[in-house]
C-alpha cells in the first residue's frame, strides 16, 4: 500500500512541480499493481496556460477573473466537467462551482440527486417495512457525494489555487485511481468560498510585492463584513456566500463528505486532520463521529507512509460550534485540513526550536496525536500546495473504495433521524410567537423562520384560527412546532437549547481554550421563547415548509434617526468592525471614519458650504486597546498605516465628548476609553488569570435598568455575549474608594457614571456555555453610562451584535445611539 500511495503521489507531484502540461509529457508508473500510462492531452488546458504560472509557484497568486477563465476553459475541453455560477458574492462577485465525474455520471446528475434525497429523509421510501430494502437498491445505484470548499479564508491562498490542480488532475489523468474515483464519486468543487478575498488579497500582495512588506496581510477585512469569520456563520446564514452554498450546493446535494481546506499558522504542525479533540457537541450523531475518525485517520496514516512529516489529528481543533459545521447536522462528515502556513505565497524559513506547542501536541515530540516529526527548513507555497492536493486525493480514494460504505452510512442517520420518538425522549420543540407580556426584538421571528428554512427544518403549525393544546392549556396563536422526528431535528435542537459545555482543564488546572465560542442558542440571543415536548401529543395534521428567496433581508425594519453616526475602522482590519456595518447597513446610515481622520479632527464635518457640523455618535467597535491607540507598529506595514489614533486621536474624542458628543465603545474598546480618559471605573476582571475568571463566548443574564433611555423598551432581565469582556466595576473619584450599586438601589454611584446592566448578585450569571469564575462578576456592571461635559461614553463590557445574532441586545446598541 504504502508503494502504490508513493508512486501515485510522485506522479501527481511531478505534474506539478514540472508545469508540463502538453502531450508530449507521458508519466508511467505502478499504480494498484498494474502499468498505466497517463497521457494529458493538448487540448485541456493546464493552469499554467491560463495563468502563466503553475498554482504553487513562489510569489504567484491567481486573480478571481483568472480562476474563472480557467475553470470555464477545462469544462470547455473535459466532458469530466461541468462549470456553473450559482450567484453572486457580496461585491457581485460569481459564486461558482465544478461538477466532475464520469462523463456518464454528470449525464444522470438529476437520478443522483434523487438517490441523495431519498436516502436522507427515508420517509419518502414509504411504509417504514419497506424502506430498508428500498434504501438498500439506492445505495448500489448511488454514488458518494464529495464537496471540497477552498478559499474560504483569504488569506490561507493555497486552498484556491489548490482546486485549480485538483480540477486539472481530474480532467485529465488515466490512472486507475482517477478512474475508481470519477466513477464512483461525485465531486462538487467550489474554488472559493470568497471570491472577493481572493482579488483583495491578490491586489495587496501584488503591490506589496519586492517591498518590505511582502506577504503581510491587507489593511483590510478579506470578506467585506466578516473577514475571518466568515466561517462561523454556518448556523445562522446571514451571509450572501453562506446562503447560497447552503440553498445551492448542501441542500440540493446533501453531501456524504465535506472536505473544507484551510491554513494555520507557521510554527506549528505542517497538517491536521480529524479525528477533532473533545467536545463534540452532542447533537452530532455517531455515525459522523465514527466517519470522520475514520476518514482523517485513514488519510493521515497514508500520508505518514508516503513521508509526508508533521502530522496531527486529535489536537486543536473541536467539534463543538455548528457555526462551523453545517454538514454535521446534515447526515455529511466534515474533513477539515489545516496547512502550515507561509507569508501568502512568500517562502519562509522556520527552525525546528521555533516550532511551538499547540492543544493536544508538541511538535518537537512524536505522540500519539503527532508524527513524523518535521526537522524545520525552509517552506513554500509548493508545499502547500503538495500537502493540499496529496490529502484531498487521498479522501477521494477513500470515498471512492468505500462508496457503499458511505452512502449506508448516511441513509442510518436519515434513518435514525426520522424514526418515531419513544416515552422519555424529547419529541420536540414549540417556539412561541410575539405576545403581550413578553419581550421579543423586532425582526426576531422572521430571523427565526429564515434560519430554519436555510437549515431545511421542517416547519407544522395548527390550521389557520386552531391551536396547540398541551395538557389541557392552549398555546398562542402563531406557535409553530418543529418535530423530533425528521432529518435535520438535531440542527433544531442544537441551536434552540442551552449549552453546557464541559470543564476541561490541563494538567496545571488551567481552562483549555475552546477552538471557538461555547454557546450557540439562538433562542437565547434573539429572545425567542422555547417549550419543549418531552411526551406524545395531538394537533391538527397540518403542515408547512416554508420557502425563502437567498439574499432576503433579516427582517430588521428601519428606524429613520435624525442622528449624525461615525463607525470608526483601524488601520488594523477587525472583524467586529465588519459586523457592526452589517448591523447598522440593514437599520441606519453612517459614515466609516478612521484613525487619520480623527487625528485630524474629522469628527466636525462640512457638509455644504459655510456650514460645520459634527457627528453626534461615534461607535468604536470591539479591538484591543493598544490596537486601537497603536495601530501597526512602525517597520511591520506601509507608513500611511501605521500610528493608530494615538494621543492626537485620543484629544480629539476627548473635545468630542465634552462638546456633547456621544461615544461608544464595544467590548475590549471599552478598556480603551477608560485607559485613555481616565474614568472612575475599573475593569475587576483585567488582572486576572483564567483559572479564576474565564468566560470563552458564552450567553450570560444581566439585569437592566429599564428607566434609562439606553434600555427604554427592554425587559428587565435580559442577555449578554460575553467573550474577551471587560467587568465594570465604579470608582468613587472624590473618595478613592471602589463601590457598586446593590440590587434595587436607585442612588448613583458617583456623579459622573450611571450603571445600566450588571450581573445578578443572587444567582448565577451563566445561561449557556462555561463560565468559571462567576462570583467574581456578581452584582458588577456590564453596561455604563460616563457623562463627561456636555457629551457622554457609553461602555459595553459585551458585544451587543455579536456576529449578527444577538438580536435580543441589538436595542441597547441603537438606543444608545439614538438617545
Amino acid at each position: 500500500m504504502p508503494a502504490r500511495l508513493i508512486a501515485f503521489a510522485l506522479t501527481f507531484g511531478l505534474v506539478l512541480l514540472t508545469g508540463q502540461t502538453n502531450a508530449r509529457l507521458i508519466n508511467s508508473t505502478t499504480i494498484e499493481g498494474a502499468t498505466t500510462t497517463a497521457a494529458i492531452p493538448a487540448r485541456i488546458p493546464a493552469p499554467r496556460d491560463v495563468l502563466g504560472f503553475v498554482p504553487g509557484d513562489d510569489r504567484k497568486l491567481a486573480s478571481w477573473d483568472k480562476v474563472l477563465e480557467y475553470f470555464n476553459a477545462l469544462a470547455k475541453a473535459s466532458d469530466r466537467v461541468r462549470f456553473e455560477t450559482l450567484g453572486q458574492s457580496t461585491m457581485g462577485k460569481p459564486f461558482v462551482m465544478a461538477t466532475i465525474s464520469a462523463p456518464e455520471n454528470l449525464a444522470r446528475l438529476d437520478e443522483f440527486r434523487k438517490i441523495q434525497e431519498l436516502l436522507a429523509d427515508p420517509r419518502q421510501l414509504g411504509a417504514p417495512r419497506d424502506r430498508d430494502r428500498k434504501a438498500a437498491e439506492l445505495i448500489k445505484r448511488g454514488k458518494t457525494v464529495v464537496l471540497i470548499t477552498c478559499g474560504i479564508h483569504s488569506t490561507e491562498v493555497g486552498s484556491y489555487l489548490s482546486s485549480l490542480l485538483i480540477a486539472h488532475h481530474l480532467a485529465t489523468a488515466n490512472d486507475a485511481n482517477t478512474a475508481s474515483i470519477l466513477r464512483n464519486t461525485i465531486i462538487l468543487l467550489v474554488p472559493s468560498l470568497n471570491p472577493d478575498g481572493v482579488d483583495i488579497v491578490k491586489n495587496w500582495y501584488d503591490k506589496t510585492l519586492g517591498t518590505p512588506y511582502e506577504g503581510t496581510e491587507p489593511p483590510e477585512l478579506y470578506h467585506k463584513y466578516t473577514g475571518h469569520d466568515d466561517n462561523r456563520d454556518w448556523y445562522a446564514f446571514t451571509q450572501v456566500e453562506t446562503q447560497i452554498a447552503v440553498e445551492k450546493i448542501h441542500n440540493v446535494w446533501h453531501p456524504h463528505i465535506v472536505h473544507d481546506i484551510h491554513q494555520q499558522g507557521q510554527f506549528g504542525a505542517r497538517l491536521f486532520l480529524p479525528p477533532y479533540m473533545a467536545p463534540v457537541e452532542p447533537n452530532v450523531p455517531k455515525q459522523i463521529i465514527d466517519g470522520y475518525t475514520e476518514l482523517g485517520n485513514f488519510m493521515a496514516h497514508e500520508l505518514r507512509a508516503a513521508n509526508f512529516t508533521g502530522i496531527t489529528t486529535n489536537s486543536t481543533y473541536d467539534a463543538w460550534s455548528p457555526s462551523r459545521a453545517y454538514s454535521h447536522y446534515h447526515g455529511g462528515v466534515r474533513i477539515l485540513s489545516e496547512t502550515a502556513s507561509c507569508k501568502l505565497a512568500t517562502p519562509i524559513t522556520v527552525e525546528f526550536d521555533q516550532l511551538k506547542k499547540d492543544v493536544g501536541y508538541d511538535p518537537k515530540q512524536e505522540s500519539a496525536s503527532f508524527g513524523p516529526l518535521w526537522r524545520g527548513g525552509e517552506w513554500h507555497l509548493r508545499d502547500i500546495t503538495n500537502y493540499m492536493t496529496s490529502a484531498a486525493f487521498l479522501l477521494l480514494r477513500h470515498a471512492s473504495e468505500n462508496r457503499s460504505e458511505w452512502l449506508s452510512r448516511f441513509y442510518e442517520i436519515g434513518k435514525e433521524a426520522v424514526r418515531p420518538r419513544q416515552k422519555g425522549e424529547l419529541f420536540g420543540f414549540f417556539v412561541l410567537p410575539s405576545r403581550p407580556g413578553h419581550y421579543q426584538p423586532l425582526g426576531a421571528q422572521e430571523r427565526f423562520d429564515e434560519i430554519f428554512t436555510y437549515a431545511d427544518v421542517e416547519f407544522s403549525k395548527p390550521g389557520e384560527g386552531t391551536q396547540f393544546r398541551v395538557k389541557g392549556r392552549k398555546l398562542p396563536l402563531g406557535t409553530v412546532l418543529i418535530r423530533m422526528d425528521q432529518p435535520y431535528a438535531g440542527f433544531a435542537k442544537a441551536v434552540l437549547e442551552e449549552q453546557r459545555y464541559p470543564d476541561l482543564r490541563d494538567a496545571s488546572g488551567n481552562p483549555i481554550t475552546p477552538y471557538d465560542a461555547t454557546a450557540h442558542t439562538l433562542s437565547l440571543l434573539m429572545r425567542i421563547e422555547v417549550e419543549t415536548i418531552a411526551a406524545p401529543f395531538s394537533y391538527a395534521p397540518y403542515k408547512e415548509r416554508r420557502t425563502q428567496v437567498v439574499g432576503a433581508q433579516t427582517g430588521i425594519a428601519a428606524a429613520p434617526t435624525s442622528q449624525l453616526i461615525a463607525l470608526y475602522r483601524s488601520s488594523v482590519p477587525t472583524m467586529d468592525e465588519g459586523w457592526t456595518r452589517w448591523v447598522l447597513e440593514q437599520r441606519l446610515s453612517y459614515e466609516v471614519i478612521g484613525d487619520k481622520k480623527i487625528r485630524s479632527g474629522g469628527l466636525k464635518f462640512t457638509p455644504m458650504p459655510g456650514v460645520e457640523r459634527r457627528f453626534d455618535t461615534l461607535i468604536i467597535p470591539d479591538e484591543s486597546p493598544e490596537t486601537i491607540l497603536d495601530g501597526y507598529k512602525p517597520g511591520t506595514m506601509p507608513p500611511e498605516y501605521t500610528g493608530g489614533l494615538g494621543a492626537a486621536g485620543v484629544k480629539a474624542l476627548r473635545e468630542f465628548v465634552e462638546q456633547g458628543g456621544t461615544l461608544v465603545c464595544l467590548n475590549r474598546a471599552s478598556s480603551f476609553a477608560i485607559e485613555q480618559f481616565k474614568l472612575p471605573i475599573r475593569d475587576v476582571v483585567a488582572e486576572v488569570s483564567d483559572k479564576e475568571f474565564f468566560v470563552p463566548g458564552s450567553i450570560l443574564r444581566i439585569e437592566l435598568d429599564t428607566s434609562n433611555p439606553i434600555a427604554q423598551g427592554m425587559p428587565k432581565e435580559s442577555i449578554a455575549w460575553v467573550e474577551d469582556s471587560p467587568v465594570f466595576e465604579v470608582v468613587d473619584s472624590e473618595r478613592g474608594s471602589s463601590s457598586t450599586v446593590g440590587e434595587g438601589s436607585s442612588k448613583m454611584p458617583g456623579p459622573n457614571v450611571r450603571v445600566i446592566a450588571r450581573y445578578p448578585t443572587d444567582r448565577s450569571s451563566l445561561i449557556s456555555g462555561w463560565l468559571l469564575g462567576e462570583k467574581r462578576i456578581r452584582g458588577k456592571a456590564a453596561l455604563v453610562e460616563v457623562t463627561i461635559g456636555k457629551g457622554r461614553i457609553i461602555l459595553f463590557g459585551f458585544r451587543p451584535q455579536y456576529r449578527g445574532q444577538s438580536l435580543a441586545t441589538y436595542p441597547l446598541l441603537f438606543n444608545a445611539i439614538a438617545h
